[in-house]
């Protein structure tokens, strides 16, 4: 896999707080920030998020931890084409608990989630999406493992556009700290459902 350089990414709503340290990028969240599309006419669309173009028939890759302590806390991997078709997953904390969350909006967003036990604080979390005709494969590993948990698959327009990096928000708060390690690309998964 091939790491795409910061300085090849562009701010969609740049955050208050941005550092680089060494090859990470730590980013510190603004007051209430969000995506969500609950209806095709009203949305939130004030998240922090760092882009490059990446192309169809290929996978990305990036490795993230953060201090989730706050209700909708929430940081990951945005695939962005428009303000109403765009992804993003990675952690979202809820009711407590860090969840491995995913939303999808295509006019209007959906929401799925899943457990995360095993996410300490400032565990690292590797977040693989990869682009396989028109379908999008999302998985998980955490702590040092490759992203080989299955998390999410979607449909996705093979023609569709997309800008993707590194996302965070903090829709309760303002000072969420998140520390991305270098975005990688490669090829697309052979066997999207394969392990």
């Amino acid at each position: 896999m091939i790491e795409i350089p910061w300085d090849a990414m562009t701010w969609h709503n740049p955050p208050p707080g941005e550092r680089r340290d060494g090859p990470v990028l730590e980013i510190v969240t603004g007051l209430k920030t969000d995506y969500w599309r609950p209806t095709p006419a009203e949305y939130v669309h004030t998240g922090h998020f760092f882009g490059a173009p990446w192309p169809p028939e290929s996978s990305i890759e990036l490795t993230f931890r953060g201090g989730f302590t706050q209700q909708y806390d929430q940081a990951g991997l945005m695939l962005y084409a428009a303000p109403d078709v765009w992804i993003k997953t990675g952690v979202e904390f809820e009711d407590g608990a860090p969840l491995a969350s995913t939303v999808v909006t295509f006019g209007r967003s959906d929401w799925s989630v899943a457990a995360l036990p095993h996410l300490g604080p400032n565990t690292p979390i590797a977040i693989r999406a990869s682009r396989t005709g028109d379908e999008l494969t999302i998985r998980y590993g955490l702590d040092g493992a490759p992203p080989r948990q299955l998390m999410r698959t979607c449909f996705l327009p093979p023609d569709v556009s997309l800008l993707a990096g590194p996302m965070c928000c903090s829709p309760t708060r303002e000072g969420l700290v998140v520390r991305f390690d270098p975005v990688r690309v490669g090829p697309s998964d052979a066997q999207p459902h394969g392990v």
